[in-house]
Formats: structure tokens, C-alpha cells, sequence
């Protein structure tokens, strides 16, 4: 025994056998959308179609669906003021843009001793596009980076 519900059927409980020759009288599917009711509910539905409409909705939730985009912005321990401020203002620009931010800090050869140079400098950086974004990671070293990520403040 299953309860029927559709379009074209009132709602009331059938052998599973005349719920099937409904369905095929119909010209459309019997399916179970709740097996553990008592009775269990059974609808008459084109199964295909809702297939597809099913598809459709998940294609147009991905489509409107934001894409992050990542820059990253390399400097080094010993980065010099004009080049901080140049990348600075690259790093504003991709801000407004909304995008995330993957700023790091490549230790060359020796100049892995200057690691706290190296916090510093993302520091700093973090500290002058505080109006522009928000640190989602502090510093931390991976390897010969340190890396940090910002993300862009909502508008």
C-alpha cells in the first residue's frame, strides 16, 4: 500500500499494482519521494523532465555562483620603499577588483635569516591595505615563503 500524489490524482492510499497502471495510464512515471512515511508517498511525475529541470537549476546556481580570483604579489626580505609602494598600489587595485591576495615573501640562498624582515615587510603591507581588505592568514613559513592572504572587504 502506498499513498498517491500528483497533478491529475487526489491524494489516497493504493495497492503499489494500481498506482503503477495509473502511472501508466497517464503516460508517466510512479516514484517514491518518501520511503519511510506510513504508508510510503509515492508521486505521478514525468521523472525525465524533472531530471532535467533539476540540472537546470544546479547549471544556473554554478553560473551566478562568485568566482575567486587569486593574484599574488612576490617581494623579497630586503624589499626597498619604491618597490613596496609600487606593489602597494597593484595590490589596492586588485582589492577593488575583488580579489583575494597571496602576498609572500621568497627567502634566496642566505636570506633565510632574515625572517623577521620578512614578517615585517607582509605586516606592514597588511597594515597599509587595511581600508582595502582583511588579513585572512597571518605570516606563516612554508618552505622558503612566507606566505600571507588577504581578502577583499565587502562593498
Amino acid at each position: 500500500m502506498v499513498r498517491v500524489v500528483g497533478e491529475n490524482v487526489e491524494s489516497d492510499i493504493h495497492p503499489i499494482r494500481d498506482a503503477q497502471i495509473m502511472a501508466d495510464e497517464l503516460g508517466l512515471d510512479l516514484v517514491e519521494i518518501a520511503p519511510t512515511a506510513n504508508p510510503p508517498v509515492c508521486k505521478i511525475m514525468d521523472y525525465k523532465k524533472f531530471l532535467y529541470e533539476q540540472k537546470k537549476k544546479q547549471k544556473e546556481i554554478k553560473a551566478n555562483a562568485a568566482k575567486v580570483v587569486l593574484k599574488e604579489i612576490r617581494m623579497g626580505p630586503n624589499t626597498d620603499d619604491h618597490d613596496f609602494n609600487f606593489k602597494l598600489n597593484h595590490g589596492k587595485k586588485f582589492l577593488e577588483d575583488g580579489a583575494k591576495l597571496k602576498v609572500f615573501v621568497f627567502f634566496k640562498g642566505r636570506s633565510i635569516i632574515y625572517k623577521e624582515k620578512g614578517e615585517v615587510i607582509l605586516l606592514r603591507f597588511a597594515q597599509e591595505l587595511e581600508d582595502y581588505g582583511k588579513v585572512e592568514q597571518m605570516p606563516k613559513m612554508e618552505g622558503k615563503r612566507m606566505i600571507m592572504f588577504i581578502a577583499p572587504k565587502k562593498k
